[in-house]
């Protein structure tokens, strides 16, 4: 050789590579892959013009590694690159992998030529406790021609001729976090003469390969670190929501509960005085007639009446009471079945006295929402009265939780009247009918093969934009004035309908063309 003694070469190759590095920090191996660096720099010039080209194509290589992050990536361009260079029939980069009382090698990436057999994979145990011992020491094990005894322990020899290995050269590395493994090239066909320049160049892209490892591995687990709080936070922020939406459903349930407890008990007390006054008013009518007509006969009898009597008549205004009298009595009639009706009504609507899940009729509970918003829809204060109009089929019973049905047209009608508040000639449509299930596209796919009811609430108000209407069923969210909406009646209806009866909750709206609500349920719901 010119320029690099034998002698100096193969003290440095006995120096530095042919022992064991126990435990060698990180940032030595940096400082002896710099000065090795270095000192080929210096002595370049008296180098072969092939050695040169071979040291410049492994310093690129080196660089190439240093740019990449990615543990796989670095691994497969240095065993390309050095097969590429080396010409030789195989390059491999194997880990040693501790696995109970004995060791495993494993070829995890590998560069070969055509006519050499693939692998990849664990290599077999047998012998390989030499090669195994001889990565754990950073020992670098090279084989010129296997079948040279005087190079060639028995136990490398019997390792390498099951692979078909002629010629083998090892480079052991050991990374930051103690794993260990080595840069493997081989021969299959025929004897290679490993160079000293060879060694050394190729122990030195070895302790860069173990820094790209350890950066890899860094990045690596500062990815997971990262991805582990990223989910962990949005974990966090789901669960508060969820929270959030628990909680406002209990405020609201106990709000309902409470609400639903305070009418019926109002109705039950009403109900009382009020069955008492209607049951009266008929006997009180038949025998105000009796007296009517006994004053008739008298006057009929005896019609010079005294000055006294007729003063009498003339202060009360005898005709005029004796005609409306009766009118009294049937307006009383009217106004204690009105609350009588109101009364069932609010009963009906409270649902507190029935089942959780029962046969209903929807049309009832329609019906009985309207009366207890009567007296929104007359308007008032220079708002005009709402009309509205009803287009029932003929619908099955529906078993449902009654009261939470009720609940969901109330939250729909009183958002439906708010919107019309400005409205001229507002009006509030209902229509019901029976759809197929193959109409529906209901999330409660474990349903039985059931028919629909849909229930369709449509105004003729402002409507709604895009935004809105993507935000009309999230918790919270009211277009309302503060102090007069929380944002839970569409959120908990939403609820209600497709989690407790596995159906659907649209809502269909354009700016200026009104809003329609759109209710399916199937006929019969499970728990």
């Amino acid at each position: 050789m010119k320029g690099i003694s034998q002698q100096s070469v193969e003290n440095k190759v006995e120096g530095q590579s042919m022992t064991a590095i126990d435990n060698e920090p990180l940032y030595k191996k940096i400082v002896r892959v710099k000065t090795l660096h270095q000192n080929l720099a210096e002595q370049a010039a008296p180098v072969s013009i092939d050695h040169a080209r071979e040291a410049a194509k492994l310093f690129r290589l080196t660089k190439q590694i240093r740019n990449s992050l990615d543990l796989e990536t670095i691994l497969q361009t240095t065993v390309d690159e050095v097969q590429k260079l080396l010409h030789n029939d195989c390059c491999y980069f194997l880990w040693r992998l501790e696995s109970g009382d004995r060791d495993t090698l494993a070829i995890t990436h590998e560069a070969k030529s055509p006519n050499c057999k693939s692998r990849l994979g664990d290599l077999p145990d047998d012998h390989a406790e030499g090669l195994s011992e001889a990565i754990i020491r950073r020992q670098i094990v090279r084989i010129d021609d296997l079948n040279n005894s005087f190079e060639t322990s028995p136990e490398f020899y019997a390792f390498f001729q099951q692979l078909s290995i002629q010629a083998a050269l090892v480079l052991p590395l050991e990374t930051h976090s103690g794993q260990t493994g080595a840069l493997f090239c081989a021969q299959c066909h025929g004897v290679r003469i490993w160079s000293d320049t060879e060694v050394e160049l190729l122990q030195a892209l070895a302790d860069q390969v173990a820094i790209s490892i350890d950066q890899a591995e860094l990045l690596a687990r500062a990815r997971a670190t990262a991805m582990a709080a990223q989910t962990q936070a949005q974990q966090v922020s789901e669960a508060l929501q969820k929270l959030q939406q628990t909680q406002a459903q209990l405020v609201q349930h106990e709000k309902m509960s409470s609400l639903g407890q305070l009418v019926a008990g109002v109705a039950h007390e009403i109900n009382n005085p009020i069955n008492f006054i209607d049951g009266n008013i008929e006997p009180a009518t038949d025998y105000i007639k009796d007296l009517l007509e006994l004053i008739e006969l008298y006057q009929t009898t005896y019609p010079e009446a005294s000055e006294q009597i007729r003063q009498k008549e003339a202060e009360i205004d005898l005709d005029f009471m004796v005609e409306d009298l009766l009118k009294v009595l049937s307006s009383m009639k009217l106004g204690t079945s009105r609350i009588k009706q109101i009364v069932l009504s609010l009963r009906n609507f409270s649902r507190l006295d029935e089942a959780e899940i029962k046969p209903v009729d929807l049309h009832e509970g329609l019906d009985n929402t309207l009366v207890i918003l009567k007296s929104r829809l007359r308007g008032g204060n220079h708002q005009d009265s709402v009309q509205v109009t009803r287009q029932y089929t003929s619908l099955p019973l529906i078993e449902c939780h009654a009261g939470q049905i009720n609940q969901v047209f109330m939250n729909i009608l009183s958002n439906a009247i708010d919107a019309l508040e400005t409205t001229a000639h507002p009006q509030i449509k209902i229509e019901t009918r029976l759809v197929e299930q193959s109409e529906v596209d209901a999330p409660g796919a474990d349903q039985p093969e059931l028919p629909y009811v849909e229930v369709r609430i449509r105004d003729n108000g402002p409507g709604m934009d895009k935004a809105v209407k993507r935000k009309i069923f999230d918790p919270f969210y009211t277009t309302k004035p503060v102090g007069k909406g929380t944002g839970l009646g569409m959120s908990i209806s939403y609820q209600i309908i497709v989690e407790k009866h596995h159906g659907t909750l649209q809502c269909v709206s354009e700016v200026g063309e009104g809003a329609e609500f759109i209710v399916r349920i199937p006929v019969q719901v499970t728990e």
